[in-house]
């Protein structure tokens, strides 16, 4: 079997028999499409030279080529992931990328916006949506979503119609690795979602139905009607999000990341600041591990000292 061949299984296999996310099956194809390159032009094209040597020499060229230490530590997942499909397949006698170890990266705190911003986002957002387009009231029912429940962009972007219990205030989320969450939502994001529902949606769908595209829409397509969708009626892209929060970043000072995940850490963020449990929030992220989680206690800390220099008088 080639390489390539080998890499087209693997993908098939994680999104469609693992279930894994949509992001990570996008970065899985990336990564081994390039390993794939790489090997072909070191003339490697076979299953049986894809060992840790080449996979040392790929992760190499790459490093070279300078990219981020983040960056190859997912290459090097991805590399596991892989090995370890195609020792349990018996395609080769063992994980070859078993003894790879990521390279550590510097420890970046992650963008959090201060209560004035989101307040100020949030207010903008309300403003626009009072002229009653369908577009303003999705999105500001979008941006009061990610920061009410610390959504990721993608569980925004795939929760279906019925995953919103606007009589309890919850949300059903299916986050990574297909593992379902419940999170709950505030009364601003509520009355949000309430607006967009009763003169939003609707107004979209038709578009998707003038269009011919119901399928688009979720109508008659066999799976679950999303609740978001986008200008044309079909389903709402994780691009089109990253753009709608990107604008809203811009007009707030400070540098760092305009994507929706800023608003993700920014929930975390004030939920510890407001006292929340620490494996609360772990629950509510969807983290499958604690540490992961912790990294917004360094955020909370560094606001309080910051606060704290700002406004002790001996500081």
């Amino acid at each position: 079997m080639r390489i390539d061949q080998a890499t087209t299984r693997f993908l098939a296999a994680v999104e469609h028999e693992y279930g894994y996310s949509e992001h990570t099956v996008r970065a899985y194809r990336r990564d081994l499409a390039d390993l794939a390159d790489y090997a072909e032009a070191a003339g490697a094209t076979e299953l049986a030279a894809c060992d840790l040597e080449l996979m040392r020499g790929w992760l190499w060229d790459r490093q070279q080529r300078g990219l981020a230490a983040t960056t190859l530590a997912r290459n090097v997942a991805t590399l596991k992931s892989f090995g370890a499909w195609l020792e349990r397949g018996g395609h080769v006698p063992g994980n070859p990328a078993s003894r790879l170890r990521s390279p550590k990266a510097p420890r970046e705190l992650p963008r959090v916006l201060a209560d004035e911003q989101i307040t100020r986002i949030l207010d903008r957002a309300e403003r626009r949506a009072a002229d009653g387009d369908p577009a303003h009231l999705r999105d500001r029912a979008i941006l009061e979503l990610l920061y009410a429940s610390a959504l990721r962009v993608s569980e925004l972007c795939t929760l279906p119609l019925s995953g919103l219990d606007r009589r309890e205030r919850i949300v059903r989320v299916l986050g990574k690795g297909g593992k379902e969450r419940v999170v709950p939502l505030g009364a601003p994001a509520a009355r949000a979602l309430e607006d967009y529902l009763a003169a939003g949606r609707q107004a979209l769908a038709e578009r998707a139905a003038e269009r011919g595209a119901e399928r688009a829409a979720g109508a008659g397509s066999g799976s679950e009607p999303p609740l978001f969708l986008g200008n044309r009626g079909g389903k709402l892209t994780t691009n089109a999000v990253y753009r709608l929060v990107a604008r809203e970043l811009e007009q707030e000072p400070g540098g760092g990341p305009r994507g929706p995940h800023t608003l993700r850490h920014t929930a975390a963020t004030h939920l510890l600041d407001g006292g929340a449990d620490l494996r609360v929030v772990q629950e509510m992220l969807g983290h499958s591990s604690l540490a992961s989680t912790q990294v917004y206690t360094h955020v909370s800390t560094e606001r309080l000292a910051e606060r704290y220099r700002q406004a002790h008088p001996r500081a």
